[in-house]
Protein backbone atom coordinates (compact mmCIF):
# COMPACT_ATOMS: atom_id res chain seq x y z
CA UNK A 1 0.00 0.00 0.00
CA UNK A 2 1.12 3.59 -0.45
CA UNK A 3 2.78 5.61 2.28
CA UNK A 4 0.22 8.40 2.09
CA UNK A 5 -0.29 10.36 5.26
CA UNK A 6 -3.36 9.34 7.26
CA UNK A 7 -4.57 12.90 7.65
CA UNK A 8 -7.81 14.48 6.39
CA UNK A 9 -8.06 14.74 2.64
CA UNK A 10 -10.18 17.17 0.67
CA UNK A 11 -13.01 16.12 -1.57
CA UNK A 12 -15.61 18.08 -3.52
CA UNK A 13 -19.25 17.84 -2.59
CA UNK A 14 -21.74 20.09 -4.36
CA UNK A 15 -18.87 22.31 -5.44
CA UNK A 16 -17.56 22.90 -1.91
CA UNK A 17 -14.43 21.40 -0.34
CA UNK A 18 -15.08 19.21 2.67
CA UNK A 19 -12.74 17.33 4.96
CA UNK A 20 -13.07 13.57 4.84
CA UNK A 21 -11.66 11.93 7.92
CA UNK A 22 -11.73 8.14 8.16
CA UNK A 23 -11.57 6.03 11.29
CA UNK A 24 -7.87 5.31 10.81
CA UNK A 25 -7.02 9.01 10.75
CA UNK A 26 -9.15 9.69 13.81
CA UNK A 27 -7.62 6.80 15.73
CA UNK A 28 -4.04 7.79 14.94
CA UNK A 29 -4.74 11.43 15.74
CA UNK A 30 -6.46 10.56 19.02
CA UNK A 31 -3.62 8.26 20.08
CA UNK A 32 -0.98 10.86 19.27
CA UNK A 33 -2.76 13.73 21.01
CA UNK A 34 -3.66 11.65 24.07
CA UNK A 35 -0.09 10.43 24.52
CA UNK A 36 1.34 13.93 24.04
CA UNK A 37 -1.08 15.33 26.60
CA UNK A 38 -0.30 12.56 29.10
CA UNK A 39 3.48 12.88 28.77
CA UNK A 40 3.34 16.68 28.89
CA UNK A 41 1.19 16.64 32.03
CA UNK A 42 3.47 14.12 33.74
CA UNK A 43 6.56 16.10 32.79
CA UNK A 44 5.05 19.31 34.15
CA UNK A 45 3.91 17.55 37.33
CA UNK A 46 7.42 16.20 37.82
CA UNK A 47 8.90 19.67 37.34
CA UNK A 48 6.45 21.31 39.72
CA UNK A 49 7.27 18.64 42.30
CA UNK A 50 10.92 19.76 42.08
CA UNK A 51 12.00 16.44 40.62
CA UNK A 52 13.78 17.98 37.64
CA UNK A 53 17.30 19.30 38.05
CA UNK A 54 19.88 21.79 36.97
CA UNK A 55 21.13 18.56 35.36
CA UNK A 56 19.69 18.55 32.83
CA UNK A 57 16.59 20.69 32.41
CA UNK A 58 18.25 23.75 33.93
CA UNK A 59 21.18 23.48 31.54
CA UNK A 60 18.82 23.47 28.57
CA UNK A 61 16.75 26.35 29.96
CA UNK A 62 19.84 28.51 30.42
CA UNK A 63 21.14 27.68 26.93
CA UNK A 64 17.82 28.61 25.31
CA UNK A 65 17.35 31.70 27.53
CA UNK A 66 20.85 32.89 26.63
CA UNK A 67 20.07 32.40 22.95
CA UNK A 68 17.02 34.63 23.32
CA UNK A 69 19.29 37.23 24.98
CA UNK A 70 21.68 37.17 22.01
CA UNK A 71 24.32 34.82 23.47
CA UNK A 72 23.69 31.56 21.61
CA UNK A 73 23.81 28.46 23.83
CA UNK A 74 25.78 30.12 26.63
CA UNK A 75 25.65 28.33 30.00
CA UNK A 76 27.48 28.31 33.33
CA UNK A 77 29.88 25.41 33.81
CA UNK A 78 28.87 23.40 36.89
CA UNK A 79 32.42 22.59 37.96
CA UNK A 80 34.48 25.69 37.15
CA UNK A 81 31.70 28.27 37.26
CA UNK A 82 32.86 29.87 34.01
CA UNK A 83 30.57 30.92 31.21
CA UNK A 84 30.94 28.79 28.11
CA UNK A 85 29.06 27.79 24.97
CA UNK A 86 27.23 24.51 25.40
CA UNK A 87 28.82 23.08 22.25
CA UNK A 88 31.92 22.43 24.33
CA UNK A 89 29.97 19.73 26.17
CA UNK A 90 27.47 18.38 23.64
CA UNK A 91 26.97 19.28 20.00
CA UNK A 92 23.21 19.76 20.05
CA UNK A 93 22.63 23.08 18.27
CA UNK A 94 19.02 22.15 17.52
CA UNK A 95 18.38 23.86 20.85
CA UNK A 96 18.49 27.26 19.15
CA UNK A 97 15.23 26.42 17.37
CA UNK A 98 13.46 26.64 20.71
CA UNK A 99 14.45 30.26 21.28
CA UNK A 100 11.39 31.72 19.47
CA UNK A 101 9.08 29.48 21.49
CA UNK A 102 10.84 30.49 24.70
CA UNK A 103 10.40 34.15 23.78
CA UNK A 104 6.64 33.52 23.60
CA UNK A 105 6.43 31.16 26.61
CA UNK A 106 9.47 31.84 28.85
CA UNK A 107 9.22 28.78 31.08
CA UNK A 108 10.94 25.40 31.48
CA UNK A 109 7.50 23.91 30.99
CA UNK A 110 7.56 25.04 27.37
CA UNK A 111 10.51 22.73 26.69
CA UNK A 112 8.77 19.83 28.42
CA UNK A 113 5.55 20.28 26.46
CA UNK A 114 7.37 20.75 23.16
CA UNK A 115 9.36 17.57 23.76
CA UNK A 116 6.21 15.55 24.45
CA UNK A 117 4.53 16.86 21.30
CA UNK A 118 7.51 16.24 19.02
CA UNK A 119 8.09 12.73 20.36
CA UNK A 120 4.38 11.91 20.00
CA UNK A 121 4.51 12.88 16.33
CA UNK A 122 6.85 9.95 15.78
CA UNK A 123 3.71 7.81 15.68
CA UNK A 124 3.05 9.15 12.18
CA UNK A 125 6.17 7.79 10.42
CA UNK A 126 5.73 4.58 12.40
CA UNK A 127 2.22 4.30 10.95
CA UNK A 128 3.60 4.94 7.46
CA UNK A 129 6.19 2.20 7.91
CA UNK A 130 3.53 -0.18 9.19
CA UNK A 131 1.31 0.56 6.23
CA UNK A 132 4.18 0.07 3.75
CA UNK A 133 5.61 -3.10 5.25
CA UNK A 134 2.59 -4.83 6.80
CA UNK A 135 -0.03 -3.83 4.25
CA UNK A 136 -2.82 -3.46 6.78
CA UNK A 137 -4.00 -0.32 8.54
CA UNK A 138 -4.92 -2.23 11.69
CA UNK A 139 -1.36 -3.47 12.03
CA UNK A 140 -0.06 -0.02 11.11
CA UNK A 141 -2.12 1.52 13.92
CA UNK A 142 -0.87 -1.20 16.27
CA UNK A 143 2.70 -0.30 15.28
CA UNK A 144 2.06 3.35 16.16
CA UNK A 145 0.53 2.27 19.47
CA UNK A 146 3.54 0.08 20.24
CA UNK A 147 5.81 3.06 19.63
CA UNK A 148 3.80 5.27 21.99
CA UNK A 149 3.49 2.59 24.68
CA UNK A 150 7.12 1.43 24.50
CA UNK A 151 8.47 1.93 28.05
CA UNK A 152 11.95 3.28 27.14
CA UNK A 153 10.38 6.02 25.02
CA UNK A 154 8.05 7.07 27.84
CA UNK A 155 10.97 7.25 30.28
CA UNK A 156 13.04 9.37 27.90
CA UNK A 157 10.13 11.75 27.42
CA UNK A 158 9.27 12.38 31.08
CA UNK A 159 12.87 12.51 32.32
CA UNK A 160 13.87 16.17 31.99
CA UNK A 161 14.32 17.73 28.53
CA UNK A 162 17.10 16.62 26.22
CA UNK A 163 17.65 17.52 22.57
CA UNK A 164 18.66 13.93 21.84
CA UNK A 165 15.20 12.70 22.85
CA UNK A 166 13.91 14.51 19.77
CA UNK A 167 16.08 12.20 17.68
CA UNK A 168 13.61 9.34 18.19
CA UNK A 169 10.78 10.72 16.00
CA UNK A 170 13.18 12.44 13.60
CA UNK A 171 15.11 9.23 12.95
CA UNK A 172 11.85 7.37 12.35
CA UNK A 173 10.98 9.94 9.70
CA UNK A 174 14.45 9.42 8.22
CA UNK A 175 13.95 5.64 8.12
CA UNK A 176 10.60 6.03 6.36
CA UNK A 177 12.07 8.53 3.88
CA UNK A 178 15.01 6.23 3.20
CA UNK A 179 12.70 3.30 2.52
CA UNK A 180 10.37 5.41 0.35
CA UNK A 181 13.35 7.02 -1.40
CA UNK A 182 12.09 10.47 -0.53
CA UNK A 183 15.57 11.90 -0.46
CA UNK A 184 14.62 15.51 0.14
CA UNK A 185 12.77 14.56 3.32
CA UNK A 186 15.62 12.23 4.25
CA UNK A 187 18.16 15.04 3.95
CA UNK A 188 16.11 17.32 6.19
CA UNK A 189 15.43 14.60 8.77
CA UNK A 190 19.02 13.36 8.82
CA UNK A 191 20.34 16.90 9.26
CA UNK A 192 17.90 17.60 12.09
CA UNK A 193 18.72 14.31 13.81
CA UNK A 194 22.46 14.94 13.58
CA UNK A 195 21.96 18.30 15.32
CA UNK A 196 20.44 16.68 18.41
CA UNK A 197 23.74 15.22 19.71
CA UNK A 198 27.21 14.53 18.46
CA UNK A 199 26.99 10.73 18.22
CA UNK A 200 23.63 10.51 16.45
CA UNK A 201 25.53 10.59 13.16
CA UNK A 202 26.78 7.08 13.93
CA UNK A 203 23.21 5.79 13.71
CA UNK A 204 22.82 7.64 10.41
CA UNK A 205 25.95 5.91 9.13
CA UNK A 206 24.24 2.59 9.83
CA UNK A 207 21.06 3.81 8.13
CA UNK A 208 23.11 4.71 5.06
CA UNK A 209 24.66 1.25 5.00
CA UNK A 210 21.17 -0.28 5.28
CA UNK A 211 20.08 1.78 2.30
CA UNK A 212 23.13 0.72 0.28
CA UNK A 213 22.52 -2.98 0.97
CA UNK A 214 18.92 -2.57 -0.20
CA UNK A 215 19.93 -1.04 -3.53
CA UNK A 216 20.17 2.69 -2.88
CA UNK A 217 23.95 2.55 -3.08
CA UNK A 218 24.71 6.14 -4.04
CA UNK A 219 22.28 7.76 -1.62
CA UNK A 220 23.23 5.36 1.16
CA UNK A 221 26.95 5.94 0.68
CA UNK A 222 26.43 9.70 0.65
CA UNK A 223 24.42 9.58 3.87
CA UNK A 224 26.98 7.33 5.58
CA UNK A 225 29.96 9.42 4.49
CA UNK A 226 28.37 12.76 5.40
CA UNK A 227 27.24 11.43 8.78
CA UNK A 228 30.67 10.00 9.60
CA UNK A 229 32.29 13.30 8.65
CA UNK A 230 29.87 15.20 10.91
CA UNK A 231 30.62 12.95 13.89
CA UNK A 232 34.35 13.41 13.32
CA UNK A 233 33.93 17.19 13.08
CA UNK A 234 31.79 17.28 16.22
CA UNK A 235 34.23 15.22 18.29
CA UNK A 236 37.56 16.57 17.04
CA UNK A 237 36.76 20.10 15.92
CA UNK A 238 33.60 21.59 17.46
CA UNK A 239 33.85 20.28 21.04
CA UNK A 240 37.56 21.13 21.41
CA UNK A 241 36.96 24.57 19.88
CA UNK A 242 34.51 25.40 22.69
CA UNK A 243 36.26 23.39 25.43
CA UNK A 244 39.72 24.97 25.62
CA UNK A 245 41.11 22.52 23.08
CA UNK A 246 40.15 19.49 25.16
CA UNK A 247 38.04 16.44 24.32
CA UNK A 248 34.56 16.10 25.74
CA UNK A 249 34.51 15.68 29.51
CA UNK A 250 32.24 12.68 28.99
CA UNK A 251 35.08 10.65 27.47
CA UNK A 252 35.96 9.79 31.07
CA UNK A 253 33.00 7.42 31.10
CA UNK A 254 35.05 5.13 28.85
CA UNK A 255 38.34 5.31 30.75
CA UNK A 256 38.68 1.51 30.58
CA UNK A 257 39.56 1.92 26.90
CA UNK A 258 41.49 5.20 26.71
CA UNK A 259 41.75 8.86 27.61
CA UNK A 260 40.57 10.46 24.36
CA UNK A 261 37.87 9.81 21.78
CA UNK A 262 40.40 8.29 19.40
CA UNK A 263 41.99 6.12 22.08
CA UNK A 264 38.59 4.86 23.24
CA UNK A 265 37.53 3.89 19.71
CA UNK A 266 40.84 2.18 19.00
CA UNK A 267 41.01 0.50 22.39
CA UNK A 268 37.51 -0.96 22.09
CA UNK A 269 38.28 -2.20 18.56
CA UNK A 270 41.59 -3.82 19.49
CA UNK A 271 40.60 -5.26 22.87
CA UNK A 272 37.33 -7.13 22.34
CA UNK A 273 37.93 -9.13 25.50
CA UNK A 274 37.74 -5.90 27.52
CA UNK A 275 34.54 -4.98 25.70
CA UNK A 276 33.03 -8.32 26.70
CA UNK A 277 34.23 -7.96 30.28
CA UNK A 278 32.66 -4.53 30.65
CA UNK A 279 29.42 -5.36 28.83
CA UNK A 280 28.73 -8.83 30.26
CA UNK A 281 27.23 -7.81 33.59
CA UNK A 282 23.74 -8.55 34.96
CA UNK A 283 22.62 -4.93 34.99
CA UNK A 284 23.67 -4.39 31.39
CA UNK A 285 22.01 -7.65 30.42
CA UNK A 286 18.84 -6.46 32.12
CA UNK A 287 19.03 -3.26 30.10
CA UNK A 288 19.12 -5.23 26.85
CA UNK A 289 16.20 -7.40 27.95
CA UNK A 290 14.17 -4.32 28.87
CA UNK A 291 14.75 -3.00 25.36
CA UNK A 292 13.85 -6.22 23.55
CA UNK A 293 11.16 -8.03 25.55
CA UNK A 294 8.44 -5.37 25.09
CA UNK A 295 9.00 -5.84 21.35
CA UNK A 296 8.92 -9.66 21.58
CA UNK A 297 12.50 -9.70 20.22
CA UNK A 298 11.09 -8.92 16.76
CA UNK A 299 14.11 -6.74 15.84
CA UNK A 300 16.13 -9.96 15.48
CA UNK A 301 13.96 -10.81 12.47
CA UNK A 302 15.24 -7.67 10.69
CA UNK A 303 18.87 -7.57 11.87
CA UNK A 304 20.23 -5.17 9.24
CA UNK A 305 17.84 -2.42 10.27
CA UNK A 306 18.23 -3.21 13.96
CA UNK A 307 21.98 -2.66 13.58
CA UNK A 308 21.22 1.05 13.37
CA UNK A 309 20.88 0.91 17.17
CA UNK A 310 24.22 -0.83 17.66
CA UNK A 311 26.54 2.22 17.98
CA UNK A 312 24.35 3.77 20.68
CA UNK A 313 23.87 0.45 22.49
CA UNK A 314 27.64 -0.04 22.58
CA UNK A 315 28.18 3.49 23.88
CA UNK A 316 25.66 2.78 26.61
CA UNK A 317 26.78 -0.66 27.78
CA UNK A 318 30.48 0.25 27.70
CA UNK A 319 29.98 3.38 29.82
CA UNK A 320 30.80 3.44 33.52
CA UNK A 321 27.85 5.83 34.12
CA UNK A 322 24.94 3.59 35.10
CA UNK A 323 22.06 5.72 33.70
CA UNK A 324 23.39 5.00 30.23
CA UNK A 325 22.53 1.32 30.60
CA UNK A 326 19.12 1.96 32.10
CA UNK A 327 15.94 2.44 30.08
CA UNK A 328 14.89 5.25 32.43
CA UNK A 329 16.94 8.02 30.83
CA UNK A 330 17.46 9.83 27.54
CA UNK A 331 20.23 7.48 26.46
CA UNK A 332 17.67 5.17 24.84
CA UNK A 333 16.42 7.84 22.43
CA UNK A 334 18.63 6.85 19.48
CA UNK A 335 18.03 3.14 20.11
CA UNK A 336 14.23 3.34 20.09
CA UNK A 337 13.57 4.26 16.43
CA UNK A 338 15.69 1.46 15.01
CA UNK A 339 14.23 -1.18 17.32
CA UNK A 340 10.68 -0.02 16.56
CA UNK A 341 11.27 0.06 12.80
CA UNK A 342 13.09 -3.29 12.90
CA UNK A 343 10.17 -4.78 14.83
CA UNK A 344 7.79 -3.75 12.07
CA UNK A 345 10.11 -5.08 9.38
CA UNK A 346 10.67 -8.26 11.38
CA UNK A 347 6.96 -8.86 11.78
CA UNK A 348 6.47 -8.34 8.05
CA UNK A 349 9.17 -10.91 7.34
CA UNK A 350 7.65 -13.43 9.74
CA UNK A 351 4.23 -13.00 8.17
CA UNK A 352 5.71 -13.80 4.76
CA UNK A 353 7.68 -16.85 5.84
CA UNK A 354 6.01 -18.17 8.99
CA UNK A 355 6.14 -21.87 9.85
CA UNK A 356 4.48 -24.02 11.21
CA UNK A 357 0.82 -23.77 10.22
CA UNK A 358 -0.39 -22.64 13.64
CA UNK A 359 1.98 -19.68 13.52
CA UNK A 360 0.87 -18.90 9.97
CA UNK A 361 -2.74 -18.73 11.07
CA UNK A 362 -1.90 -16.44 13.99
CA UNK A 363 0.16 -14.05 11.89
CA UNK A 364 -2.36 -13.95 9.03
CA UNK A 365 -5.15 -12.58 11.25
CA UNK A 366 -4.41 -8.84 11.41
CA UNK A 367 -7.08 -7.91 13.96
CA UNK A 368 -6.14 -10.33 16.76
CA UNK A 369 -2.44 -9.88 15.96
CA UNK A 370 -2.71 -6.09 16.27
CA UNK A 371 -4.61 -6.40 19.55
CA UNK A 372 -2.09 -8.86 20.93
CA UNK A 373 0.87 -6.61 20.13
CA UNK A 374 -0.73 -3.61 21.78
CA UNK A 375 -1.77 -5.54 24.89
CA UNK A 376 1.71 -7.01 25.27
CA UNK A 377 3.55 -3.70 25.09
CA UNK A 378 0.94 -2.07 27.35
CA UNK A 379 1.56 -4.74 29.97
CA UNK A 380 5.29 -4.20 29.64
CA UNK A 381 4.63 -0.51 30.25
CA UNK A 382 2.82 -1.37 33.48
CA UNK A 383 5.84 -3.35 34.65
CA UNK A 384 8.68 -1.24 33.29
CA UNK A 385 7.28 2.20 32.52
CA UNK A 386 7.14 5.54 34.37
CA UNK A 387 3.42 5.98 34.99
CA UNK A 388 3.17 6.83 38.71
CA UNK A 389 -0.18 5.24 39.50
CA UNK A 390 1.22 1.85 38.58
CA UNK A 391 3.99 2.11 41.15
CA UNK A 392 2.65 -0.75 43.26
CA UNK A 393 3.32 -3.26 40.47
CA UNK A 394 6.21 -1.54 38.72
CA UNK A 395 9.61 -3.16 38.42
CA UNK A 396 11.09 0.31 37.99
CA UNK A 397 12.61 2.25 40.86
CA UNK A 398 10.07 3.07 43.56
CA UNK A 399 11.75 6.43 44.12
CA UNK A 400 10.79 7.53 40.62
CA UNK A 401 7.11 7.02 41.43
CA UNK A 402 7.30 9.73 44.08
CA UNK A 403 8.76 12.27 41.69
CA UNK A 404 5.34 13.48 40.55
CA UNK A 405 3.85 14.20 43.98
CA UNK A 406 3.80 17.65 45.52
CA UNK A 407 4.07 17.90 49.30
CA UNK A 408 4.58 20.48 52.07
CA UNK A 409 8.26 20.28 51.18
CA UNK A 410 7.60 21.41 47.62
CA UNK A 411 5.67 24.36 49.07
CA UNK A 412 8.83 25.37 50.93
CA UNK A 413 10.88 24.96 47.76
CA UNK A 414 8.46 27.10 45.77
CA UNK A 415 8.47 29.82 48.42
CA UNK A 416 12.26 29.79 48.47
CA UNK A 417 12.79 30.32 44.75
CA UNK A 418 10.16 33.08 44.75
CA UNK A 419 12.45 35.11 47.04
CA UNK A 420 15.36 35.17 44.60
CA UNK A 421 15.41 38.31 42.44
CA UNK A 422 15.52 37.88 38.68
CA UNK A 423 18.89 38.21 37.01
CA UNK A 424 21.15 38.10 40.08
CA UNK A 425 23.99 35.54 40.26
CA UNK A 426 22.76 32.47 42.14
CA UNK A 427 24.20 29.25 43.48
CA UNK A 428 21.58 26.52 43.83
CA UNK A 429 21.29 22.84 44.54
CA UNK A 430 20.51 20.53 41.64
CA UNK A 431 16.76 20.29 42.17
CA UNK A 432 16.36 24.01 42.86
CA UNK A 433 18.52 24.95 39.89
CA UNK A 434 15.98 23.77 37.32
CA UNK A 435 13.71 26.61 38.50
CA UNK A 436 16.38 29.33 38.59
CA UNK A 437 18.31 28.87 35.34
CA UNK A 438 16.78 31.70 33.31
CA UNK A 439 19.65 34.08 34.13
CA UNK A 440 23.19 34.88 32.98
CA UNK A 441 24.97 33.16 35.90
CA UNK A 442 23.77 30.20 37.91
CA UNK A 443 26.32 28.16 39.81
CA UNK A 444 25.66 24.66 41.02
CA UNK A 445 26.13 24.28 44.76
CA UNK A 446 28.66 23.97 46.36
CA UNK A 447 30.37 26.28 43.84
CA UNK A 448 29.64 29.82 45.00
CA UNK A 449 31.67 32.17 42.83
CA UNK A 450 30.20 35.66 42.98
CA UNK A 451 26.70 34.40 43.84
CA UNK A 452 24.70 36.93 45.79
CA UNK A 453 22.00 34.41 46.63
CA UNK A 454 22.27 30.72 47.55
CA UNK A 455 19.38 28.26 47.62
CA UNK A 456 20.00 24.82 49.10
CA UNK A 457 17.86 21.93 50.28
CA UNK A 458 19.17 19.82 53.13
CA UNK A 459 16.61 17.14 52.34
CA UNK A 460 17.91 16.82 48.77
CA UNK A 461 21.65 17.03 49.44
CA UNK A 462 23.24 17.10 45.98
CA UNK A 463 26.86 17.91 45.29
CA UNK A 464 26.54 18.99 41.66
CA UNK A 465 24.28 16.16 40.33
CA UNK A 466 25.11 13.37 42.79
CA UNK A 467 23.54 12.81 46.24
CA UNK A 468 26.23 13.33 48.92
CA UNK A 469 24.58 14.03 52.30
CA UNK A 470 27.69 14.40 54.46
CA UNK A 471 29.68 16.54 52.04
CA UNK A 472 26.61 18.65 51.38
CA UNK A 473 26.00 19.31 55.07
CA UNK A 474 29.65 20.30 55.59
CA UNK A 475 29.41 22.80 52.74
CA UNK A 476 26.14 24.25 54.06
CA UNK A 477 27.59 24.74 57.54
CA UNK A 478 30.71 26.37 56.11
CA UNK A 479 28.51 28.75 54.13
CA UNK A 480 26.42 29.64 57.18
CA UNK A 481 29.61 30.39 59.13
CA UNK A 482 30.67 33.04 56.62
CA UNK A 483 30.26 36.56 58.10
CA UNK A 484 28.82 37.79 54.78
CA UNK A 485 26.02 35.19 54.80
CA UNK A 486 22.58 35.84 56.23
CA UNK A 487 19.66 33.41 56.23
CA UNK A 488 16.60 34.90 54.55
CA UNK A 489 14.44 31.78 54.60
CA UNK A 490 14.61 28.49 56.53
CA UNK A 491 11.78 25.99 56.29
CA UNK A 492 11.73 22.20 56.16
CA UNK A 493 15.43 22.04 55.32
CA UNK A 494 15.20 24.61 52.51
CA UNK A 495 17.50 27.59 52.98
CA UNK A 496 17.74 30.89 51.13
CA UNK A 497 20.98 32.68 52.01
CA UNK A 498 21.89 36.23 51.05
CA UNK A 499 25.60 36.85 50.53
CA UNK A 500 26.85 40.38 50.77
CA UNK A 501 29.18 41.27 47.90
CA UNK A 502 32.72 42.32 48.86
CA UNK A 503 33.10 46.01 49.65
Amino acid sequence: MSARAPWPSLALARGRPIARVDATTLTLTAMTLAWAALMASLSIARHRAFSTGRFDLGNMVQAVWSTVQGRPLETTDAISGEQFVRLGAHVDPILVLFAPLYWVWPSPEMLLVAQAVVVALGAVPVFWLGRRWLGDDRLALASAAVYLLYPPLAWATVTEFHPVTLAAPILLLAIWAADARRYGILAIAATAAALTKEEVGLALVMLGLWMAVRGARRAGALLAAASAAWVAAALWVIIPAFNHGEDSAFIGRYSAFGDSAGEVALGAALRPWDVIEVAATPDRGGYLLALLLPLLALPFAAPLLALGALPEVLLNVLSNWWPQYSIEFQYVAVVVPFLIAASIAGLARLRRSARPAVLVRALERPGPLALGLVVWVALSGVLLGPLPWWGAVSLASDSRVQEYARSPHTVAQREAIALVPAGVPVSAGNRMGAHLSDRRTIYTFPFLGDAEWVVVDRRQPFIVDRPAPRAHERRVRALLAEPASSVIYDRDGVLVIRREPPA
